[in-house]
């Protein structure tokens, strides 16, 4: 399991203790086909990306740095959210999204969320107060939260709650203003 994934699993088992119902799309999973804006036709998989999106009501997005930003597997799978665009809630209107980047540095750990962040306000979405940049090049997150850095860890967890309160105030029926 790579160290991105292991730090969206950490962030989303604390998103899951609030109450949150969480679903883990990861890995392999996430390779598909180059998003092709001349074809609606979807395999399985792109159909299934597409439905889990449209379902949640908030998202925690982890990617890897590679040279500098965003891997394109998980760009592609972000492109991806262009078939929400004629929906009720287009895109990631509405949701509230926690964001990791993770590097072997500091300079493409942050770069790679703060592309994460312009991405997701593109689409709409409600990016968490805070985001984390994670510099694995010493290992910080490892096969188990207790063996990982803690205060990586404790960012990680305060934001998938941050993303579970979030959604749960972003879909809340709102008063009338009177």
């Amino acid at each position: 399991m790579s160290a991105s994934e292991r730090a969206l699993r950490i962030a989303a088992e604390a998103a899951g203790e609030t109450g949150a119902e969480v679903e883990y799309l990861t890995g392999r999973q996430l390779m598909l086909p180059i998003y092709d804006t001349e074809t609606t036709d979807r395999t399985p998989e792109t159909a299934a990306l597409v439905d889990a999106v449209r379902r949640a009501d908030g998202l925690i997005v982890a990617s890897p740095g590679y040279h500098g930003g965003v891997s394109g597997m998980l760009k592609n799978v972000l492109d991806y959210v262009e078939d929400l665009r004629r929906d009720e809630r287009p895109y990631l209107d509405g949701r509230a999204v926690g964001l990791i980047g993770v590097a072997h540095g500091w300079q493409t750990a942050v770069g790679t969320l703060q592309q994460l962040r312009q991405v997701v306000h593109s689409l709409r979405g409600w990016p968490t107060p805070l985001g984390v940049a994670i510099n694995d090049s010493s290992g910080l997150i490892r096969t188990d939260a207790s063996d990982s850095d803690e205060t990586v860890v404790r960012q990680l967890q305060t934001m998938g709650q941050q993303v579970a309160e979030m959604a749960a105030l972003l879909t809340s029926p709102r008063s009338p203003q009177g």
